[in-house]
């Protein structure tokens, strides 16, 4: 009997999940003019639309999905995720969508208004000194609560449908569709947990497009290094990016370097400026991701005019600014950083300019 009555709360589980799916429409693709770069054109993929507010609502839906059908989860499993934020905030929404006690492991820097949001979605929060020691704590609260860790960093690569099914890579080609130049020269993504970045690579072989795939990661990440020499899988001690979401200080068993064409590794100051100038063009702010996956377009874009090339370019806009008017949007703080961002900033600007 008891095992009757977990298959029926799974099944209504997984029915629940896909009933939100089908309540949510597409994200939006937004058309950015370049002027001064005719016959280029840059796409927005706009995931900050989202119930939850940015592009780890799709990650938390395929994760839960995922578990559900291992029989990870049941109706009385307390759900652990190591995050900085989003992820957390998007998993929390589905945990009390089924009714679970959820905690998030994050560092104790992530800005407030993400612990908020989490909260918010009735989640708990586990702050942690030394964003190093996220998982160690994350293992250990599953353990003590006899719960289960979604493991973001391991299975986001493999939760996630590449081949199609409403994926992002998907929507961004099928919505591209119309344009003068439907198949991108470039697509630009950021990597957290990596799990993107292989969904967009494996669909755009899959699909034999010609279409390119560059990964933009802060300065301060292994990624970016771990890409150019294989043998590097980890940063030394207190090194660390101050854009939350992207970026890693150990190479994370979701990120798959072979399905990238290329990495840029972007200053944190560069993409807290073009994020501020990005959000000057929109008239409504933009998270800090979003900035650092706009200095990549940048300088692909720079390249493709300076070649005599035309095409499109498509990047993601990764969450809203809303998170962030206390750190990126806060003058103040970014001075007692002596994070120099105007320069970067206006060199955007330059870029939308008529």
């Amino acid at each position: 009997m008891a095992s009757d009555q977990h298959s029926h709360w799974r099944a209504e589980a997984i029915r629940r999940i896909e009933a939100d799916y089908n309540r949510s429409a597409d994200t939006h693709l937004i058309r950015v003019d370049l002027p001064r770069t005719p016959g280029i054109t840059l796409y927005l993929k706009d995931e900050s639309s989202h119930p939850t507010g940015s592009l780890k609502h799709r990650l938390a839906r395929s994760l839960f999905l995922y578990a559900l059908c291992n029989g990870w989860i049941g109706p009385d499993t307390c759900i652990i995720e190591a995050s900085s934020g989003s992820t957390a905030v998007s998993e929390a929404y589905f945990a009390r969508m089924l009714g679970l006690r959820f905690i998030a492991v994050v560092p104790a820097a992530t800005a407030a208004p993400k612990l908020d949001a989490i909260r918010f979605h009735g989640g708990e929060i586990h702050a942690v000194d030394d964003p190093r020691s996220v998982y160690a704590a994350a293992h250990r609260l599953a353990a003590e609560t006899g719960g289960h860790y979604l493991d973001q960093f391991t299975y986001a690569e493999r939760a996630t449908d590449w081949r199609g099914n409403n994926n992002i890579a998907e929507s961004i080609f099928a919505q591209m569709a119309a344009e003068e130049v439907p198949v991108p020269s470039w697509v630009v993504c950021g990597a957290g947990t990596g799990g993107t970045s292989a969904t967009i690579g494996r669909y755009i072989r899959y699909q034999r497009h010609a279409t390119r795939l560059c990964v933009a990661d802060p300065v301060h990440s292994v990624f970016h290094r771990h890409y150019a020499d294989r043998s590097i899988t980890a940063l030394e001690e207190g090194c660390a990016s101050c854009v939350e979401g992207i970026g890693r200080p150990q190479v994370e068993p979701s990120f798959i370097p072979t399905v990238i064409d290329r990495m840029i590794a972007v200053e944190d100051a560069d993409s807290i400026g073009a994020m501020r100038a990005l959000s000057d063009r929109l008239g409504r702010r933009v998270g800090g991701s979003t900035g650092t996956n706009l200095i990549a377009c940048e300088a692909l874009i720079r390249e493709m005019a300076a070649a005599g090339q035309a095409g499109s370019v498509v990047t993601l806009l990764c969450d809203g600014g809303e998170r962030y008017g206390c750190t990126y949007f806060d003058d103040d703080w970014l001075s007692a950083r002596q994070i120099d961002w105007k320069p970067a900033a206006d060199r955007i600007a330059a870029l939308f300019a008529e």
